[in-house]
């Protein structure tokens, strides 16, 4: 490869660009990429549950059947929800630029050109300026700066960087100008190679997804044969293949729970949307479940406990004879803008002054003060190691060394020492009392020194602080020290995801908060990453949950609303598990009767519409504040077992009295819908139990209308009017059903279950 050394004053030239251009050595975006919308579309459709509905809605098209199809409308909704809600976050996502600044300084062919900084080429010239974020680690060729490079390592320290020394990208310039020359491009920059290890698929920690893939596994191995070898038995007892078709499809559309994963979509969908109010990005749908579970949360301190700014703390007077506030308060006014710490002090000194400045000098890097000259004379604020090297300075520097110091001087009389410190984010400590209330383990991980982290940890309340400095315990069991331990101090970026992959490794669900590219890697690593949208944007892309606003107030109402999402879909859920427990043992047990299968697609739509999916929606955006409990499975399978082995009891018995009162097909599927109905209603009752004005309406209005179905609209169902006996039967059944489904309820709580509690 060719480089070249092109003078700060010309830069390359045309053909020089030209040839990098060529050649790929050119600053490309290094972001992980987003599904296209095309991709989006295509999986979200082509789903194994998709095709197969898809299928048997082309079997009942095809003979003729169309008010069977109606279950595809289920399957419609869900997919376009699912589709929509990803499309909504990609888009969300991809206004993150990767760089927070969209152009670059150049100078070629020996003029000063603006061009985008992506088009920045190896061996460029660049001219960096106070504010200015690098954009591709370069050398500096010419001037001296002072670099925050906070996002790369953590540390709040000032770099100062002069002729020869390398800017990193991903930092920012707080002082002074220079000319550097760029030496990496593209993914051979510092912070892209610590990216370039977050970039891999991330595998969800999701209960709800994990049940749900375990669901549709046992389905999807058996579906596909007892949907075959029903219909052959089918066809084989009355040689309709119209009929036959129509009740396989009844069967295996049944064992489907479409449904399920609507609901579960639709939720996390409105919670996501909830959130996108309070200005937070939710990048992955199932995130919201893994927050609210989480037992640890840890904490980078600069940007999410701190705002990485300073402020004033306090002042130790040190010669009352000037009046060090109004003193300060005109360096703010001439001075403003010059550096972070003016604009910290501007926070607190802001009187107005009659001064009149007549000379002024802006800080420099290398002078490390600036200064004011008033009538009076020459005020300089800057270091005081710099400006006074007596034993009586030495010792209130070692005093106060918790603090950044400033020294307010004028000739050798020392006015004033100005304690900064590190902001405190808006309301943190109120933050970390709730998730402290809530029984989440809170650990602070930071590039930083020991004494700085501690003494934030005392300032947002931390309790117990037992830190350690992980820049001297390299050989440490990483695993005993992640326990042992709150505070981590000089932590790499490597051992930050050590230390969150040591706690999932010791059985913790764990959120990491950060926003620097020091803490992709931890960020990659843990169960639900958050990052501030002030920070890098290398760490927001990697993060399931951006704070827009950057305002750590928002982790809360995200766990919260998690809660409020995960116990209402696990309620809701057994509701669904239900009939896919009745329709599978169903479908099993019509292959060894020699009768036809009680049910039509439709007459399934009615009942599962009514009993199930209306109730399910509503209840599942109820408020619910309670703690999540584990076992997800099994606890919506005690739920919905009672329920799908009383209507198995129940259309059995149907079945077995049909061939003694000699029924027909028409009346067998009129006293199962009837009682798959009643036996809904039963369950819905515990559920909604204690009933609200709410849960009242519902209810009420649930039972109406199935009875305007059943007695009104007979024939759109292919319900017909019952005899005497079989109402008589149908109200003995009611009453069975009410003590079976108790005894199986107590069954499945005390007994099989017993242990999720």
């Amino acid at each position: 490869m060719i480089r070249y050394n092109p003078k700060i004053d010309e830069g390359l030239n045309t053909n020089q660009v030209n040839y990098r251009i060529k050649n790929g050595y050119v600053n490309y975006n290094t972001d992980v990429r987003t599904k296209t919308i095309g991709e989006i579309i295509f999986y979200n459709i082509f789903t194994l549950f998709n095709i197969l509905n898809f299928c048997l809605g082309l079997l009942i098209f095809w003979v003729g059947s169309y008010k069977n199809l109606l279950f595809l409308g289920v399957v419609l909704c869900n997919t376009l929800i699912s589709i929509i809600q990803e499309i909504r976050s990609k888009i969300a996502i991809d206004k993150l630029s990767i760089i927070s600044s969209a152009t670059a300084s150049v100078i070629r062919e020996s003029k000063n050109q603006i061009i985008d900084i992506n088009k920045v080429v190896l061996d460029d010239i660049i001219i960096y300026k106070r504010g200015n974020q690098i954009i591709a680690d370069s050398i500096i060729k010419d001037g001296r700066v002072e670099v925050n490079e906070s996002l790369l390592s953590g540390e709040e320290t000032l770099v100062t960087k002069s002729v020869g020394d390398y800017l990193y990208s991903g930092s920012f310039i707080v002082s002074g100008k220079c000319i550097s020359k760029v030496e990496k491009v593209g993914e051979n920059n510092y912070a892209s190679k610590i990216t370039k290890e977050a970039k891999y698929i991330k595998k969800v920690n999701s209960e709800i997804m994990d049940t749900l893939k375990r669901v549709i596994k046992i389905l999807s191995i058996i579906i596909i044969p007892i949907g075959l070898l029903l219909f052959f038995k089918e066809y084989n007892l009355d040689k309709d293949l119209s009929s036959s078709i129509i009740n396989t499809v009844a069967a295996v559309i049944g064992m489907i729970p479409e449904g399920l994963v609507l609901l579960t979509s639709t939720v996390l969908a409105v919670s996501i949307i909830r959130l996108s109010k309070r200005k937070v990005l939710v990048s992955e749908l199932y995130c919201i479940e893994t927050l609210a579970r989480v037992d640890t949360v840890c904490l980078d301190k600069t940007g999410t406990l701190t705002e990485g700014k300073m402020e004033v703390d306090s002042v130790i007077e040190l010669n009352n004879k000037y009046d060090y506030k109004k003193i300060l308060s005109a360096m703010c006014i001439e001075l403003e803008n010059d550096s972070e710490t003016i604009n910290a002090l501007s926070e607190k000194f802001h009187e107005k002054t009659n001064y009149k400045c007549l000379d002024k000098e802006h800080f420099s890097s290398e002078k490390k003060y600036s200064s004011i000259t008033l009538k009076d004379g020459k005020y300089i604020l800057g270091a005081p190691d710099i400006l006074d090297k007596s034993n009586t300075m030495k010792k209130l520097i070692d005093k106060y060394s918790n603090y950044r110091l400033l020294l307010l001087k004028k000739g050798k009389d020392n006015i004033a020492l100005i304690l900064l410190k590190d902001k405190i984010r808006y309301k943190a400590s109120n933050i970390l009392d709730y998730l402290r209330k809530e029984k989440v383990d809170l650990k602070i991980i930071s590039g930083d020194n020991e004494e700085v982290i501690t003494q934030i940890a005392r300032r947002v309340g931390f309790k117990n602080i037992k830190s350690i400095d992980m820049s001297q315990n390299k050989a440490c069991k990483i695993k005993e020290v992640v326990e042992k331990y709150n505070i981590f101090a000089r932590v790499s970026p490597e051992q930050k995801k050590a230390l969150v992959k040591a706690l999932k490794e010791n059985g913790h669900t764990v959120a990491m908060t950060g926003d620097g590219v020091n803490d992709v890697l931890a960020l990659k690593e843990a169960d639900c990453s958050i990052a501030m949208a002030s920070g890098s944007d290398a760490a927001r892309n990697v993060s399931e949950i951006v704070l827009l606003n950057s305002d750590f107030e928002a982790i809360p109402k995200i766990i919260e609303e998690g809660r409020r999402t995960i116990n209402n879909i696990e309620r809701s859920a057994s509701l669904f598990l239900t009939k896919t427990t009745y329709a599978t043992l169903l479908a099993i047990i019509f292959l060894f009767i020699p009768l036809s299968y009680p049910f039509e697609p439709i007459q399934l739509s009615l009942v599962s519409s009514i009993t199930i999916g209306i109730p399910a929606f509503v209840l599942a955006l109820e408020p619910n504040k309670d703690r999540i409990k584990k076992h997800f499975f099994k606890n919506i399978l005690k739920r919905s077992l009672p329920g799908g082995l009383t209507i198995v009891i129940n259309v059995v018995t149907v079945t077995i009295m049909s061939l003694i009162f000699k029924s027909t097909q028409d009346e067998v599927s009129t006293m199962a819908v009837i009682l798959v109905g009643i036996t809904g209603f039963i369950l819905l009752y515990k559920i909604c139990y204690k009933f609200n004005i709410l849960r009242t309406i519902l209810y009420v209005f649930l039972v109406a209308l199935f009875s305007v179905s059943i007695i009104g609209l007979k024939e759109i169902f292919e319900l017909v009017s019952l005899r005497p006996i079989f109402i008589i039967h149908i109200l003995l059944l009611f009453l069975f059903d009410v003590g079976i489904f108790n005894l199986l309820s107590n069954l499945c709580e005390k007994k099989l279950f017993k242990e999720v509690e």
